[in-house]
């Protein structure tokens, strides 16, 4: 597989939903990105509080941008938080480096990332995960 198609981020989006049912989650919204950081899709489940999906996106396009998960992201801006506020900076403030933006990868190449935002960082991480592994593909949360 070259490209996240359509029809594999619907899939993505739909798993990840079903395990955030299936976990008795706050509602959520996922956002999913190409490789190029172009939305597929994005959706809310019904209740969500406001700003989930600017949160969902900012996970899913930080992963992105910096090429690791928003784990990965989150231990980097604890460690170097100057650095992650200058990268944040240049971004125009898109980027939110806490748990729950995970990329697509199909062996070694990166399709996109799936963003999701509602519940705590490690639900939010824990459906992208679900979501991701649905599709036949590899998680990389950082």
């Amino acid at each position: 597989m070259a490209d996240l198609t359509l029809d594999i981020a619907r899939k993505i989006l739909d798993a990840a939903f079903a395990k955030s049912t299936e976990l008795k989650l706050k509602p959520l919204v996922v956002t999913i990105l190409d490789a190029r950081g172009v939305l597929k899709v994005a959706a809310a489940q019904d209740g969500t509080s406001l700003m989930r999906a600017e949160i969902a996106h900012g996970k899913a396009y930080g992963a992105l941008a910096m090429g690791m998960g928003s784990r990965a992201l989150f231990q980097r801006a604890q460690e170097q938080a100057y650095f992650i506020d200058a990268v944040n900076t240049i971004a125009k403030g898109a980027l939110v480096p806490v748990p729950g933006g995970v990329l697509i990868m199909d062996g070694t190449t990166l399709l996109g990332a799936v963003g999701v935002s509602g519940d705590t960082s490690d639900n939010d991480e824990a459906c992208a995960v679900a979501g991701i592994q649905s599709a036949g593909l590899k998680a990389n949360a950082g």
